[in-house]
């Protein structure tokens, strides 16, 4: 007779990156220590887009350095992980738009870009293109019915001129993408669900502040400039230092330089294929969450789950690049007051955003001393000539247009150029549609489920949510017993 099974269920977590650790520590919640988690990444290291280096001796995000302090999500977990007392909030200093080759404030009272009252864009549009805002029909198609491309949305009730000196800077730097492609729904949720209820856009933009949800808020969390305030919080030494501490407090077993290569469900489970292809390597679980972008997230999943893989293989990507300098503070012909400045596709420029990231977050302005530390971020979607160029060429138009921009006459002491390829998934018309139908597929298979920057949001908050959303699936199907546990 055989011994009677008593291990714990074992998961599988495909993704390093925060959304996969993150899915890792709430599993190890949901399911107990008994449970035996494994997180695979291909990379050296875990953390994905989040990881601190040294620029000038001090450690520097390459990745995303906001939290949106809005949502709990992300917030929580630095808490519940041990580094709540290193949780910071950015200086109380504005953005700015470097638009036609001069530097002015970032309009307030806006949602995305999209005014309650576009007299508050008399510093950004020229009186022309004023006198188009204001005399445009907000009753246009108003309210409206279904999801929309927020450029076509905004051009048709404000004229174009406000997409492209607010709307696609704004979004550029949050999605790398532009806004005439973009959903309404899916990347200003709170103003589509207005736009349904509201006979004017003015009207739906007033109930979107009033309701406090998106209000004057810039490009946050993804290299670019923000509206600084308490919606936004970060790490004391650094965002990229909460992977590690995830997964150290999850418990889960961490395989770095691990490509899973192919993932099939069997009668008893899955079974994960590691490994160089002469050598593979075979890893059984009860259960599998996929935390890994589209792209391969549509790979491993094309034989268990082919209708969810032709969704995600359907979904652009845009790279980027962030190059973070050290700058010394005389360079400046006056120091850097605002958090940073986003510029509109529309003028041209190979940048589209820079954070004084020094005087954004006061504590790495100490540890800077006397230089001014800043990150320009690079690339948009369909753009790929720029992201071409090596790395030092990159940091030379850094440079020169920094000294357009703001005078910078001194090059920099340090340097560092960041590229992440096929980091922003777009969220085009049709995106929310999109994921409702990739979970509905996925869901329909016990034992799986899926969690990343594709499905709720770019954002680490959005992403902690969809990994939370993603253990709590595997979890029901633990304790409803559509798992078999140690077949």
């Amino acid at each position: 007779m055989g011994e009677e099974v008593t291990r714990g269920p074992r998961v599988a977590v495909i993704g390093g990156g925060i959304s996969g650790l993150a899915a890792a520590w709430f599993l190890r919640a949901e399911l107990g220590e008994s449970a035996q988690i494994t997180v695979f990444d291909k990379a050296p290291r875990v953390g994905g887009h989040l990881r601190v280096s040294e620029v000038a001796g001090v450690p520097v995000d390459e990745g995303a350095e906001s939290l949106l302090a809005r949502r709990p999500e992300a917030v929580d977990l630095v808490r519940a992980v041990g580094l709540g007392e290193d949780i910071v909030t950015p200086a109380q200093v504005g953005a700015r738009l470097w638009s036609r080759g001069r530097m002015v404030a970032m309009p307030a009272g806006t949602v995305m870009g999209v005014p309650r009252d576009v007299s508050a864009l008399a510093g950004l549009l020229d009186p022309d293109e004023l006198a188009v805002a204001r005399s445009a029909d907000q009753q246009a198609g108003m309210p409206i019915d279904g999801d929309v491309a927020i450029g076509a949305f905004v051009a048709a009730r404000l004229g174009p001129a406000v997409v492209e000196r607010l709307v696609d800077p704004l979004l550029g730097g949050v999605y790398a993408g532009q806004a005439s492609a973009l959903s309404l729904d899916a990347t200003v949720p709170a103003l589509g669900a207005a736009a349904r209820e509201h006979a004017s856009l003015h009207a739906a933009v007033a109930a979107v502040q009033a309701a406090g949800s998106g209000a004057d808020t810039a490009a946050g969390g993804n290299g670019g400039a923000t509206t600084v305030g308490p919606v936004f919080a970060g790490v004391r030494g650094g965002v990229g230092r909460l992977p590690e501490a995830v997964a150290t407090a999850s418990g889960a077993v961490i395989e770095t330089g691990a490509t899973v290569r192919d993932l099939r469900r069997t009668a008893s489970g899955w079974q994960l294929v590691t490994g160089p292809v002469p050598a593979p390597q075979v890893f059984t679980a009860d259960a599998v969450v996929v935390a890994v972008p589209a792209a391969p997230a549509a790979r491993l999943l094309g034989e268990a789950v082919p209708a969810a893989a032709a969704e995600l293989g359907a979904i652009e990507t845009a790279s980027m690049a962030i190059v973070t300098l050290a700058v010394p503070a005389e360079a400046f012909p006056e120091p850097p007051t605002s958090s940073g400045y986003l510029v509109p596709p529309v003028d041209g420029r190979t940048v589209k955003a820079v954070t004084y990231s020094s005087v954004k977050w006061p504590w790495l302005g100490e540890r800077a001393g006397a230089s001014v530390l800043l990150r320009a971020s690079i690339g948009r979607v369909g753009e790929v000539a720029d992201l071409q160029r090596d790395d030092d060429e990159l940091v030379a138009v850094v440079i020169d247009e920094l000294a357009a921009a703001s005078g910078l006459s001194a090059s920099p002491v340090d340097a560092r150029v960041t590229r992440w390829g096929g980091a922003l998934p777009q969220y085009a018309v049709g995106h929310l549609d999109r994921v409702r139908r990739i979970r509905a597929a996925v869901e329909a298979v016990p034992g799986l489920a899926v969690c990343g920057a594709v499905y709720d949001g770019v954002g680490v908050a959005a992403c902690v949510a969809a990994a939370a959303k993603a253990a709590r699936r595997v979890a029901a199907d633990v304790s409803e017993g559509r798992v078999r546990i140690g077949a």
